[in-house]
């Protein structure tokens, strides 16, 4: 299984925008352990992939290494990871994508915590 993991304020902002509901974005969220393949692919910053998901009017964007998800198979899925990093609604989707891109080209897969 591929390990799917939440940045803490993403986590914080799903529980209190979606309250009761958020409980079945998170397992949405989390279903990409058994199937990476999910989402749409948006593009790629230096092999890190920037992929969405959907649920309803929002868009939760993930990082993960675009050459795993690509090429995966069962004993590579182990050792990928997918992180989601952001959220927005369709009107600031553009936006939200744009900054994504400029933290992964200043500081890399770890300028999201």
């Amino acid at each position: 299984m591929a390990k799917v993991e939440i940045v803490r304020s993403l986590f914080e902002e799903i529980k209190k925008k979606f309250k009761a509901e958020s409980y079945e974005i998170i397992d949405l969220l989390e279903s990409l352990e058994t199937s990476p393949n999910k989402g749409k692919l948006l593009g790629t910053i230096g092999g890190i992939a920037i992929k969405e998901l959907k649920y309803n009017n929002f868009r939760f964007y993930l990082i993960t290494d675009g050459f795993k998800i690509k090429c995966i198979n069962k004993p590579e899925l182990i050792e990928a990871l997918i992180k989601f990093v952001r959220m927005s609604d369709k009107k600031h989707q553009q936006q939200t994508i744009t900054e994504i891109k400029y933290i992964l080209k200043t500081m890399g897969p770890k300028g999201f915590l």
